[in-house]
């Protein structure tokens, strides 16, 4: 199974590490919200805040385009946020951006309740793939279209444990 490896632990743990390193610098005295996509995000977003050094908040939200086991193409919120993001400094945290489709919901509803801001963080990108209408700021690896999982991603619920990303 470790012959499929993609990006090793060590390589994750430095790239999330400089990602809260940087946040942490560009939100100095701004105190923002981190929203976390589940349930990918869990585990990169965990990592990713203890390595911001500035006062924050955590938030998730939950949305699926799926009804059993393939995509309808109408996004449903699943769980919605319990924070009051008006006026507020936003980053929302994604595993990986594959189409963006989801992701393109999710950030319109967001940006419907008037943050001050609204920043994408995500820890893996499919450059190639992905139709988001929105800019991503912050990222940790840009891949080819593979379907990985580990780090909080799955295959049908199993592998989000793994500390490194493999290929399925």
């Amino acid at each position: 199974m470790k012959d499929n490896i993609l990006i090793p632990k060590n390589d994750i743990q430095n790239r999330v590490r400089f990602l809260g390193e940087q946040i942490a610098k560009e939100y100095e005295n701004k105190e923002p919200i981190f929203v976390g996509i589940l349930k990918g995000s869990f585990i990169f977003l965990a990592d990713l805040v203890r390595g911001v050094s500035i006062p924050l908040m955590i938030d998730f939200i939950e949305a699926s385009s799926y009804e059993e086991k393939e995509s309808s193409g109408n996004i449903r919120i699943l769980k919605d946020l319990n924070i009051n993001i008006e006026n507020r400094h936003v980053i929302v945290v994604e595993d990986i951006i594959d189409t963006g489709n989801t992701l393109n919901h999710i950030i319109d509803n967001l940006f419907s309740r008037k943050p001050s801001s609204l920043k994408i963080c995500s820890l893996f990108v499919k450059s190639k793939k992905h139709t988001l209408n929105y800019s991503i700021e912050y990222y940790g690896f840009e891949i080819e279209d593979h379907f990985v999982v580990g780090y909080g991603m799955d295959y049908k619920g199993m592998y989000r444990n793994l500390e490194y990303i493999m290929i399925v």
